[in-house]
């Protein structure tokens, strides 16, 4: 099955540049990247070994950039040609790969691997065997990371209250417990938090627009009725103090490989 992360995100797929842009904006009003590059410095203080960096899906690369200089190598695969070229500016050291995760062969073994909120586009079922195929490059006492958004965030519960949909990394651990041996080792679930904050409506709506296009079959791509969403975000975001903030806490499932013999 080809995960090709081509969402319509208010009219946007994330083959589109509008897709980059408007993650961007979303970004440039969160402080998830600071405090994830945080956790992220702890977790790569303590690896072993710092010799490949395997990210997947990395989109434009920020956080690419921030981990490379730690590493010898840096291995992205990114299937979306916008997100590819701001990836390639941001970090032109990396090798850089088009294919979706199960088709793609990186051909390294890496000692921290990433999949960055990836898991929203992928179908449930394909989950378990989207994370055992990454853990196959991983390298013995090595790391894979997924992140996604705490299911019971205000984000999520956006989400939710408008699709129905529910993401939960805790659904994922279970599975991997009957994964072949030698590839699942100790599995923790961290908790990482991050907060959106908006001056003005618009932008606001425009941010939770952005979270609640989801690709079939997990929704029809199509947003809610705008005064619908508005009268939401009114509702659950405004501030006392006449500003918007959306908590969309994340969680961190780590995955390490056990070592040889």
């Amino acid at each position: 099955m080809s995960l090709r992360k081509t969402v319509p995100t208010g009219g946007l797929r994330t083959e589109e540049d509008g897709y980059r842009q408007a993650l961007s904006r979303f970004l440039a009003g969160s402080d998830e990247k600071a405090v994830t590059h945080a956790y992220l410095d702890r977790v790569v203080a303590a690896l072993p070994h710092r010799r490949v960096l395997l990210d997947i899906g990395p989109a434009d690369g920020t956080t690419t950039r921030h981990l490379a200089p730690s590493f010898e190598r840096t291995v992205c695969i990114e299937p979306s040609e916008p997100m590819r070229r701001a990836l390639r500016r941001s970090c032109p050291e990396a090798v850089v790969l088009p294919d979706p995760v199960l088709e793609a062969e990186p051909g390294v073994v890496a000692d921290l691997a990433l999949l960055s909120h990836v898991l929203y586009y992928v179908p449930p079922e394909q989950w378990a065997p989207t994370v055992l195929r990454i853990m196959e490059w991983v390298a013995p006492g090595g790391f894979l990371l997924v992140l996604l958004q705490n299911p019971d965030n205000a984000c999520m519960n956006m989400v939710r209250h408008f699709t129905g949909c529910r993401f939960d990394l805790r659904d994922l651990t279970g599975e991997l417990a009957g994964a072949p041996s030698g590839l699942v080792g100790d599995v923790a679930l961290d908790a990482v938090p991050a907060r959106y904050t908006g001056s003005h409506l618009s932008e606001t709506v425009a941010v939770a627009e952005f979270h609640l296009s989801l690709p079939p079959p997990l929704g029809d791509g199509t947003p809610p009725p705008r005064d619908r969403l508005e009268d939401y975000v009114r509702r659950h975001f405004l501030t006392p103090e006449g500003s918007y903030t959306i908590r969309h806490d994340q969680d961190v499932l780590r995955i390490r490989r056990p070592e040889a013999g």
